[in-house]
């Protein structure tokens, strides 16, 4: 048997160590210690401001929990526990106060919202940095031809800069994703109590924006119950690492000895302990087999979410590993990727060479035989008929690969002139400067449609 815990005023004894084994989340919560501190300062605050402790007991206990000291053994129920079972050798009975009009459940569900406000933005910060990496090998390698490919085969001449910037355009979807979810997230489940409210005269607003929150959750039924913003940051990493598996897959058949477009960096390459001559990509490998565990995690979230009544439920603790396994993910795998696409080895030769492969001219043939008034359907099945000599038809309409690139100018083609705009404007896209500026202009209207 073991101690006691906090709500086993009603039992006779204390839990057996098999419940132990199989209830307690201190193992993995307490990487909500920083937020359950954060929170219970707060709330303290708020008891005094309620009333409920005077200036001196606010200013006891604010000032013991700051020296609450990260957890080393993980001997307590929960991260909740812990904070309140080392409060009472400093303040001693002032400890219990705490947790007047607030239950582990309102508790909890604050702690994890501020964990992934902090979350998204580290997402978010990482994604800007392997984006303005893509981008700048993008402005550098705008007339860096090299083949396209649909359905895994040579399609058309494209540039190296314009792959780039395909991803990018991925990351900053996947960006507006975090920044969106965190905007949804951005309410205070404080004060919403065990499922049916705090008795007490707490000012949730005033409690919500002294934790950075944007307002206060409106229905605490649902305060305390509500996970979709940990359901929505998994949805967008497993999105996000769907791209990036996408970039890894491409990035493994451009290093593969029959392709030769690229080399990998050494520092982020792998050998062999059997044959010496491999240079293998351990990381694109990794980072194409987070993506299937992401999928797997975001699912599982969904399941355990899709049957539970509300309000609270001890399923609800099962969604904090994914969550924490996730974000160590993303840290790691958003800037290894950075620093491989930065030290990547172009072999421009050789990628210049497979553009200029006869079997890529001829959608640029059969357009320029359709320019001289031949529809078409009609000059498609002239090129493929004549397939063999698709070079001499090549120079009969003067196609060459510069030419082929150079007409793909219209808003989003591959022309080197194109990319090159596109890569110069992709950094303050990258740094929200253009979303920044709308979310300024609607503002200013709103505020002009009020007066």
């Amino acid at each position: 048997m073991t101690k006691n815990p906090i709500w086993g005023g009603r039992f006779e004894g204390g839990p057996s160590d098999l419940l132990r084994a199989f209830n307690d989340s201190f193992s993995f919560d307490a990487q909500l210690f920083a937020e359950d501190v954060e929170g219970s300062i707060a709330w303290t605050g708020a008891l005094e401001r309620a009333g409920v402790l005077s200036r001196d007991e606010a200013a006891q206990l604010s000032a013991a929990l700051r020296r609450v000291p990260a957890p080393e053994v993980f001997d307590e129920e929960d991260v909740h526990s812990y904070v309140e079972s080392k409060l009472r050798p400093s303040i001693g009975a002032l400890a219990g106060k705490l947790h007047t009009g607030r239950s582990r459940n309102d508790q909890v569900a604050t702690d994890l919202k501020l964990w992934l406000k902090k979350a998204c933005d580290a997402a978010v910060g990482n994604i800007r940095a392997l984006a303005t990496e893509l981008s700048k090998r993008a402005s550098e390698e705008s007339s860096t031809p090299m083949p396209g490919y649909t359905h895994s085969k040579q399609a058309e001449p494209v540039t190296f800069g314009h792959w780039c910037l395909a991803y990018c355009e991925m990351l900053l979807r996947d960006i507006s994703r975090f920044e969106s979810a965190k905007l949804r997230g951005d309410e205070c489940p404080l004060g919403c109590g065990a499922l049916a409210g705090t008795p007490l005269e707490i000012d949730r607003d005033a409690l919500a924006k002294s934790l950075g929150f944007a307002r206060a959750t409106a229905n605490s039924i649902d305060g305390v119950s509500d996970r979709d913003f940990a359901a929505e940051y998994l949805f967008a990493s497993a999105l996000l690492l769907s791209h990036l598996s996408r970039l890894a897959e491409d990035l493994i058949f451009f290093t593969s000895d029959e392709a030769n477009y690229a080399e990998l960096p050494d520092a982020l390459a792998t050998g062999s302990s059997r044959m010496p001559q491999k240079k293998n990509p351990d990381v694109l490998e990794l980072v194409r087999g987070h993506a299937g565990r992401a999928i797997g995690d975001l699912t599982g979230l969904l399941a355990v979410m899709k049957g539970i009544p509300l309000a609270y439920d001890k399923d609800l603790q099962l969604d904090k590993e994914p969550l924490f396994r996730m974000r160590a993910t993303l840290a790691a795998a958003l800037p290894a990727l950075a620093a491989l696409i930065g030290g990547l080895k172009l072999n421009r030769d050789r990628m210049r060479a497979a553009a200029r492969s006869p079997m890529l001219l001829a959608t640029a043939v059969a357009d320029a035989i359709a320019a001289n008034g031949t529809p078409f359907r009609e000059a498609h099945e002239r090129v493929g008929r004549e397939l063999a000599s698709i070079e001499g038809l090549a120079k009969e309409h003067g196609v060459t690969l510069e030419s082929i690139l150079a007409k793909k100018s219209a808003f989003g083609g591959t022309s080197p002139e194109r990319v090159k705009e596109a890569a110069h404007v992709m950094p303050s896209r990258v740094a929200g400067e253009a979303s920044q500026a709308a979310k300024r202009k609607n503002l200013r209207s709103a505020q002009g449609e009020e007066r």
